[in-house]
């Protein structure tokens, strides 16, 4: 191995590096508008059983506290599967559904059904979140960076790191 390979190996491990810690901290927390009323508008008509766009709630167990969390989610049925997409990023659901081993349940109206959740790879994700962005990009377009359903699977690819996206089992 030459220096110059040294040097090539070094430089990826750093751009690796870099990637890394920047899709582990994206997240983009929700303004006050969406936390106090739009998000419990749609989980109080999503809890009545008016599912808006394919509106879900989501409980998970709290990674910390161990309490259900509960948040609005939009569930994405695609070719006989069901997703779930973080269109902020890294947030606090995406956390505890890792942290609790995938086991998560949706809610409408008076049905609860317990799912069993895998995280999809980013090459994966790829479809996914095009059939996502086909659905919601009114709502959350501006979480994409520009991109959208239309755009190249080379775009969908840049930016599914930053979009946790799981694939979802009934238990």
């Amino acid at each position: 191995m030459t220096v110059q390979d040294v040097d090539t190996a070094r430089q990826d491990t750093a751009r690796q590096d870099v990637t890394r810690q920047s899709t582990a901290r994206h997240y983009r927390r929700p303004g006050w508008f969406t936390r106090n009323l739009f998000n419990r508008s749609v989980m109080l008509s999503t809890r009545i059983g008016l599912s808006l766009w394919g509106s879900r709630v989501l409980e998970v167990r709290g990674r910390t506290s161990g309490e259900i969390r509960r948040v609005p989610v939009n569930l994405l049925d695609l070719d006989g599967q069901q997703y779930l997409v973080s269109a902020r990023g890294h947030g606090q659901w995406v956390r505890n559904v890792r942290a609790a081993g995938g086991e998560l349940s949706l809610v409408l109206g008076r049905r609860r059904t317990g799912y069993q959740a895998v995280e999809l790879t980013d090459e994966e994700k790829v479809p996914v979140l095009r059939a996502y962005l086909a659905k919601w990009k009114a709502e959350v377009g501006v979480f994409f960076d520009g991109v959208g359903p239309d755009s190249t699977d080379e775009e969908l690819a840049r930016i599914a790191p930053r979009h946790p996206a799981f694939v979802l089992t009934r238990r």
